[in-house]
This record gives C-alpha cells, sequence and structure tokens, in this order.
C-alpha cells in the first residue's frame, strides 16, 4: 500500500512502534525521542508556511516545541530498510559529535515507517540563502562576516576530518550545507546523514550525481571518497563567499566558464580580485588575495596536492603565510553534458535549512589527471 514519505496521510496502524518495541529501552542516552504527535503539533501539521527548504534526505520544517524551543524537523524522505536498533545506533554517533561549527541534533522520531530528526533552528537560515539568493532576500555581508563564516566553517570541517571519531567525510559541503545562527556564526549541516542509508540509494548518494560545480574530480569520476573531496567543494565554496555568486549558477565569458574556472582564468592574468563581490567595497587587499589563493590551493586537480583543512584553518588564520603560488596546478571542473536533458535532475535545497540547487550528472574536463589517483589516501565511504 502506497504513503506519503511524510506519514502525514497513514493510517494509524502504520505509525505504530515496529515490532512492538519499546523505543525509549534503546535509545542511546544523549538522543532525545519525539512522538509522531509533538512534532506534528509543533510544525502546524507540517504546514507548507513553516517549510525551511528540501533536501536530498527529505523536507524540513520549522517547528515549536510547547516549550518554545524553536527547532528544525527534517522529515527522511528515504525508505531504508534498516531496523530500528541500527538506526538509533547511527543516530547516536552523529548526536554524540558536538563542535560549535557543526548544527546540533536535539533527537529523533521513529514510528512505523516514519524517521525525522530534529535539529538546532538556526535564525538566518543557510548561506546559499543569505548570499546567493533572490535579491531581495539578500543580507549584505561585510568582509568581517564574511571571514568568520569561512573561518568557521573550516573549523568545523577541520573537526569532522581530523577530531571526530570515526572521522568523517561530508561528502556534499556547499552553501546550502552551511547553516547561519542569529550571531553569524556559521555550523555545517547534515554531516554524518548518509550513514543513516544504503550506498545503492543513488538519488540521495553523491556516487553517481552531486551538486553542479562543488564534486571534485576524482570523486564523481572514480567514486573514491576522501578527506580531499571535501576540500574541493571547500574552495569552491570560499570563492562563492568572496564573489558571492553561485559556483555554476552564473557563467563568465564566452566559453560560459564556472566561477572556478573564471577565478583561475583572472589568476593568469594577474587580475584575481576582479573576483570580488562588487557590493564588497572595503575589504584588506592582502587578506583577501590570500583567502583566494588559500581557495586554489584547496581545488587543486590532484587532490595530493591540496592541504588538510588542518592546514587550510592555518593558513586562513594567519596574517603572514607564505603561499607559494607558483606551486598551483589548474583545477579540473565537472559541468552538465551538453546533450543530457537537465529536466530529470532532481532538485536539492538545504538538507537542514535552506534553498535549492541543482543535482544532474557530470562530465570531466580534462582527463589529464587520472595518473594522480593511485597515491591518494583513502577513507572509509560514510
Amino acid at each position: 500500500m502506497g504513503f506519503w514519505c511524510f506519514g502525514i496521510f497513514k493510517k494509524n496502524q502504520e505509525r505504530s512502534i515496529p515490532n512492538a518495541e519499546n523505543i525509549e529501552d534503546i535509545t542511546p542516552d544523549n538522543v532525545r525521542v519525539f512522538p509522531y504527535k509533538v512534532l506534528k503539533s509543533a510544525t502546524g501539521n507540517f504546514h507548507p508556511s513553516n517549510r525551511l527548504g528540501r533536501g536530498g534526505f527529505g523536507v524540513v520544517f520549522k517547528g515549536v516545541l510547547k516549550d518554545g524551543t524553536q527547532v528544525a524537523v527534517k522529515t527522511l524522505s528515504v525508505e531504508s530498510d534498516q531496523g530500528t536498533r541500527e538506526f538509533l545506533t547511527e543516530i547516536n554517533m552523529i548526536s554524540s559529535v558536538r563542535h560549535p561549527n557543526l548544527v546540533r541534533l536535539i533527537g529523533c522520531c521513529i514510528e512505523g515507517r516514519d524517521r525525522m530528526l530534529v535539529y538546532e533552528y538556526m535564525e538566518n537560515n543557510s548561506l546559499a540563502s543569505v548570499l546567493l539568493g533572490p535579491t531581495n532576500k539578500r543580507i549584505a555581508l561585510d568582509w568581517s562576516k564574511r571571514v568568520s563564516i569561512c573561518l568557521g566553517t573550516a573549523q568545523g570541517l577541520a573537526f569532522l576530518h581530523e577530531e571526530a571519531k570515526p572521522h568523517i567525510v561530508h561528502r556534499d559541503i556547499k552553501a546550502s550545507n552551511i547553516l547561519i545562527d542569529r550571531d553569524w556564526n556559521p555550523k555545517i549541516g547534515d554531516f554524518g546523514l548518509a550513514k543513516l542509508f544504503p550506498d545503492n540509494v543513488t538519488h540521495v548518494s553523491t556516487r553517481v550525481a552531486g551538486t553542479v560545480g562543488y564534486l571534485a574530480p576524482e570523486y564523481a569520476l572514480l567514486g573514491q571518497l576522501t578527506r580531499k573531496a571535501d576540500i574541493y567543494s571547500y574552495g569552491v565554496l570560499i570563492l562563492e563567499i568572496i564573489s558571492g555568486r553561485g559556483s555554476s549558477n552564473s557563467a563568465w565569458g564566452d566559453d560560459m566558464m564556472f566561477l572556478l574556472e573564471w577565478t583561475w582564468k583572472l589568476r593568469d592574468e594577474d587580475n584575481l580580485l576582479d573576483v570580488v563581490d562588487p557590493e564588497l567595497i572595503e575589504y584588506p587587499v592582502d587578506e583577501m588575495l590570500r583567502f583566494i589563493k588559500v581557495a586554489l590551493f584547496c581545488t587543486q586537480a590532484a587532490s595530493q596536492h591540496r592541504p588538510s583543512m588542518k592546514q587550510v584553518v592555518e593558513m586562513l588564520s594567519k596574517e603572514v603565510v607564505d603561499l607559494d603560488v607558483k606551486m598551483l596546478t589548474k583545477p579540473d571542473v565537472y559541468k552538465r553534458r551538453s546533450t543530457e536533458n537537465t529536466s530529470t535532475s532532481r532538485s536539492q535545497e538545504s538538507p537542514s535549512q535552506g534553498r535549492e540547487g541543482k543535482k544532474t550528472k557530470l562530465r570531466i574536463l580534462p582527463t589529464r589527471m587520472m595518473k594522480s589517483f593511485a597515491s591518494m589516501t583513502q577513507l572509509q565511504p560514510r
């Protein structure tokens, strides 16, 4: 029998606890279990006016609990064969990963086939919304705010890569997955979520489809998941924050270049500052150039040439740092196939709170960097 993925219109018996287990008895201590009816009430019966966004994992709604706490409720749209115990084990892992620059998971809901995650609410939505959204909805970000967002995101990603146990590779670092709180602190959303579902769920996994403009070439081409794939995406993110434009939904020049390609062209012409957002009038030139160069180091074609996130944090933090730009190599960029029917692409908004981006099949331009793959450090996929 079919049903809506949100579980709103399902029959009452379908929301019963699987195998009559007492969820509270098998729930990790640091995970709060919310009854379905509580989240239904908090979101106004999942009213469209409370919708914050849609992502590859499901729709997100703003909710207000009875004690007045604002939350973001993500209704997971993927049907997984995972049992309740296995699902809660993964939830425990995600909820135990705490850092000031990671969105905090508060709890979950498991009733019948319903799976929901409850996150802390982020007042300023996503970076994609405030910086790359429609002109009438954008918020002016001065250089100090942009620096804070770049650095905070780098610190959160460095924690996932090097301090979290087990180490976590995000796989989808982009502007809509960077959430902004009331004090303009950035927090990475949706880290660890792919662990909740099998890798053969292709409309969630970015093994065969990914967000255009962010995907590291070695990941999209060979499906090899490493920390360096996240670092490539982060480099593109820096350029978006600096330019105020999306990585793939804007094009430059007669060749319709992506943002990364355009930045490299400006580097060859010794005009790097031309990439800076025209609305950003005041900024320290030396610091701006350093951030742009860090982005180019992060997006080099050969993954082993990219710095670690710990090194990135250091390069962004120090006022005086020796960046030998002569060592830079030209980045590779994936693009949409010219013959592809883009109407089949799956749209994606921030999996936590955010605006839309596009997912599509990709191709590599060019393929010269294939010989470098053998030396890449591998991690176990999430």
